[in-house]
């Protein structure tokens, strides 16, 4: 296994090293360049000369790749062009908000879409199988932000039931001591905190969850109605096996397969919801720093959250491939 994973880890360095080379190529590309934006509104041809000979964006492109690709690795981006803080240091304030947003909505929509998708199976051609083929239909087809507004009007609105935006209470005095809010509350017995932290959650997760959700049930629903077709079925029947025995270790062992593959595309998708999401939440993550820094065209902020995001993307595809090791062994030779 653990060959399996260094050969994996090997494979993902030519990915990143591309996707790098994209990354410096696009912001060299964009109207006025990096000076240009910096220097935005005051941006004329002669301080934009003058900005660049400082920056070093005039010396030819191989050398401004490598010291690039150099500050890349040290982990210097630079500060970002709105706030003036370093790149990193926001991006380590916002990155427990949306990694507690992304594991809610990807657990939410794991621990139901498996379950009901696998049920829909089993009742091929009934009411729930019909009922849940229409409904994930609908989770697809509405953009995440509608999902988002409904869920607001009625839960925070009308019921007033759950929290309409933010992370936590401004009344809360909380005390921070990993960024995760509600960890820090359990951390600090501020159990308070940890509650109104996760009510904050609930309506964002779910409306981030919605598409995920939808998909996975479908992979699943398909997918378990594909094997209980294959021969290896038929034959534990023939057994005798007991159908609960079949249904757990021939048809549902082997369904998993394309759904680990969805459960880990749509995870790579998570952070493009969350744009969108926590626009709508007001939670200050990964996605609320890539909508302001594409607004304010934040170059540094941008490129930054790129790599992050195709590092991130390169790590869940990992786990996939582990997944799929773990669920049928015959993936560790290949």
């Amino acid at each position: 296994m653990l060959r399996f994973i260094v050969r994996r880890l090997l494979q993902a360095i030519p990915t990143l090293f591309v996707l790098s080379i994209l990354v410096f190529a696009w912001l060299r590309s964009l109207p006025g360049g990096p000076a240009g934006a910096m220097l935005g509104d005051k941006a004329t041809p002669e301080k934009i000369a003058e900005l660049n000979a400082v920056l070093g964006l005039d010396q030819p492109i191989f050398v401004q790749y490598f010291k690039f690709l150099g500050r890349v690795l040290t982990g210097d981006f630079g500060n970002s062009l709105v706030t003036g803080y370093p790149v990193l240091q926001e991006i380590g304030d916002a990155l427990p908000v949306t990694i507690e947003l992304g594991l809610l909505a990807l657990f939410l929509a794991v621990a139901i879409g498996i379950p009901m998708g696998y049920l829909a199976a089993r009742h091929h051609g009934r009411f729930l199988d019909n009922a849940t083929v229409v409904s994930t239909l609908v989770g697809v087809a509405v953009p995440v932000f509608v999902t988002g507004f409904v869920l607001k009007y009625f839960f925070a609105e009308k019921l007033a039931v759950l929290p309409p935006s933010g992370r936590q209470d401004v009344l809360i005095d909380a005390t921070s001591v990993t960024g995760f809010a509600i960890l820090d509350g359990l951390l600090t017995a501020e159990f308070d905190a940890s509650v109104d932290a996760l009510e904050h959650l609930i309506l964002p997760a779910i409306a981030l969850a919605s598409i995920p959700f939808a998909v996975i049930v479908r992979i699943t629903r398909a997918s378990v109605l594909d094997v209980v077709q294959e021969d290896f079925v038929r034959t534990a029947n023939s057994k005798g096996l007991t159908t609960p025995v079949i249904r757990r270790r021939h048809v549902l062992r082997n369904a998993l397969l394309p759904v680990a593959t969805t459960i880990g595309l749509q995870t790579g998708l998570l952070l493009a919801g969350a744009v969108l999401t926590e626009k709508v939440f007001v939670l200050r993550g990964l996605g609320f720093l890539l909508a302001e820094g594409i607004e304010r065209r934040d170059y540094p902020r941008l490129q930054a959250l790129i790599l992050l995001a195709a590092v991130v993307y390169v790590l869940v595809n990992l786990l996939v491939d582990i997944s799929y090791a773990i669920i049928d062994p015959r993936v560790r030779v290949r």
